[in-house]
């Protein structure tokens, strides 16, 4: 018997999402029976595995992501490493952030060929498992990385004089331990069966069918996963941005900052936005459908379920642009890799500005001081 919080929850999760997913005729649970054969589906899930939602339109959205998110995940990582001299811990999540979504979107080609097949997965279960365990891996670790950012981008608001290096070596080991976490989590993805063959539709599915008698195990493992992973970074990122624009709203009634402060808010509030939009429909469609799940329901919506993960992949597009819109320094080396310009050359060029620009300062403090003393006479 369940216990009344868990009803509660249940329900509260069904009402909100049900009336929606019910509208759409391809959005029936993948259930059946597991035969010596494989595992026997019923005509709802035959219906979603055929239909031009999962053949068609999921591979196109990956194929947008492929060919978005590789250059410039990659270009990120190359401004980070080689471009960028000063190292910070926003560089340093950031970094990382790249990293995890660039290993996010090399293993993509491997979901459009699927899917392009008429989900029909032959790679081997091997494989399969890999490419399970590195989409969620780094999914969580881009969810991560983007709490370690807003909570790091707090302290510097509320606390600008820390010291550098010192938060710096912190960055790194948060990093690392991040990393280390999240991959020994997708252990148990190895640990049961990710590719399933379908007896009446004769084709072997990756991660999209469960069988009866492992339910219980990628339930229990996602709901887990569903609110460590995603719930609590949520709930930390939200409290990190409002008390962040709590502060900056405090500090703008100096006019000579309110226009900087002003910019950092519209960035706080599209971040935080492009968070919520990307990940917020896919993990809690993912706590609904493996609620429904082991609920043994009919319809338990992993056909809304696998779309809003496949939008939430987008996410891997949307974060370079967003760090060349955070650091005036990734534009600069932006900039300059695409006029490949060496660093020694753009060094070159500042020094030669700077000379120039203190040049001008002293020549308008000459000509005020001549025109002065004229004056004067």
């Amino acid at each position: 018997m369940a216990a009344p919080g868990t009803v509660w929850l249940q329900l509260l999760l069904v009402v909100l999402f049900a009336p929606t997913c019910l509208s759409e005729a391809d959005t029936r649970g993948f259930s059946g029976t597991e035969t010596k054969d494989g595992v026997w589906v019923n005509s709802q899930a035959q219906e979603v595995l055929s239909s031009r939602l999962t053949t068609v339109f999921l591979p196109i959205v990956y194929i947008i992501v492929f060919a978005v998110g590789l250059p410039t995940n990659a270009l990120a990582i190359w401004v980070f490493l080689f471009r960028t001299k000063e190292k910070h811990p926003s560089s340093i999540y950031m970094a990382n952030l790249a990293l995890a979504d660039l290993l996010f979107v090399i293993w993509i080609p491997l979901k459009i060929a699927y899917h392009f097949n008429g989900n029909n997965w032959i790679y081997g279960e091997g494989l399969c498992k890999v490419l399970v365990a590195f989409f969620y891996g780094n999914m969580y670790c881009s969810i991560a990385f983007i709490t370690c950012i807003s909570v790091q981008r707090y302290w510097a608001v509320v606390s600008p004089l820390s010291r550098k290096h010192r938060s710096n070596r912190v960055a790194i080991c948060i990093s690392i331990s991040v990393w280390v976490v999240v991959w020994l989590i997708t252990i148990p993805l190895y640990l049961y069966d990710q590719q399933v063959r379908v007896a009446n539709l004769k084709i072997f599915t990756c991660h999209d069918i469960t069988r009866p008698g492992q339910k219980e195990t990628a339930a229990g493992y996602f709901l887990t996963m569903g609110i460590l992973g995603f719930v609590v970074p949520t709930i930390v990122c939200v409290v990190s941005y409002v008390l962040m624009l709590k502060t900056l709203r405090n500090s703008m009634g100096d006019a000579a900052i309110a226009k900087k402060r002003r910019k950092a808010v519209v960035l706080i509030i599209t971040v935080l936005v492009m968070f919520l939009v990307c990940f917020t429909p896919s993990n809690i469609m993912l706590l609904v459908h493996y609620i429904l799940l082991l609920r043994e329901a009919t319809n338990n919506l992993y056909g809304f379920y696998i779309t809003t993960l496949c939008l939430a992949s987008l996410n891997s597009c949307f974060d370079p642009f967003i760090y060349y819109f955070i650091s005036e320094d990734f534009r600069e080396h932006v900039k300059n890799t695409f006029l490949c310009r060496s660093e020694r050359t753009v060094e070159r060029m500042r020094v030669s500005f700077s000379a120039l620009k203190n040049s001008r300062k002293s020549n308008t403090y000459t000509s005020d001081s001549r025109n002065t003393q004229s004056s004067d006479c």
